[in-house]
């Protein structure tokens, strides 16, 4: 997730920018609105940390320029005031900002405010993933990530991959992933499963490994911890 920072003093933007790396964000830090004007033009940020006092324009109005444009309404922002500013507190999130931090504030409040922010603003954004290593299955697109570079499985191949990484550690007997996959009206044998994961395990690379047979019942996935 990238983080900008707009803030004039180079001693607290300093730290902002590097507490957030610090916690597994991308932070960048800008003096002024000319330069977070420029930046945007290139990119854009997923939360902005913006100060209400900055040389030129200052927060507020920097506020309602983001958030008079269709391309930076929807940025979530988080207005740094002064002790004792009220107004500009209020003025702020009346024009659209989702949160604001009153200086002086620690590091952590705003690793914490971020974090919050980011949850309430982008709940959609959490994609529903199984992982096992380098091994990521996206449920919601239906695709499957080995290292790194998407492979390919069929229908039946997902749904049994689907099954194991939601269950790691848990043996499932022939008829169970039949019935669990393929259905209990479907005409068929349970060597079925065995052929389909037979390809997976190849499909899967060194992945595949993680499949066992587990001798007179069936299979488990043993997830590397």
């Amino acid at each position: 997730m990238k983080i900008w920072c707009v803030e004039d003093d180079e001693a607290i933007r300093d730290i902002e920018v590097y507490t957030l790396n610090s916690t597994d964000f991308e932070a960048t830090g800008f003096t002024d609105a000319a330069a977070f004007r420029a930046a945007l033009s290139t990119d854009k940020p997923d939360l902005i940390i913006l100060d209400i006092m900055l040389p030129g324009d200052n927060g507020v109005e920097l506020l309602k320029f983001l958030k008079d444009r269709p391309d930076t309404r929807g940025i979530p922002v988080i207005m740094a005031t002064a002790k004792g500013m009220e107004y500009d507190k209020i003025q702020s999130l009346d024009l659209g900002a989702d949160d604001y931090l009153v200086k002086p504030f620690g590091m952590m409040e705003m690793v914490s405010r971020v974090k919050a922010v980011l949850r309430r603003c982008n709940p959609t954004t959490e994609k529903h993933l199984l992982k096992a290593g380098g091994l990521v299955v996206n449920l919601d697109e239906h695709t499957v990530i080995v290292d790194n570079k998407r492979i390919q499985l069929t229908l039946k191949e997902f749904e049994l991959l689907r099954l194991f990484l939601s269950h790691p550690g848990i043996a499932f007997t022939r008829d169970q992933l039949f019935n669990d996959v393929w259905g209990e009206n479907y005409v068929s044998e349970t060597r079925t499963v065995d052929m389909h994961i037979r390809t997976l395990r190849v499909k899967l690379g060194d992945y595949g490994n993680m499949i066992e047979t587990v001798r007179g019942v069936g299979y488990r996935l043993e997830a590397p911890l």
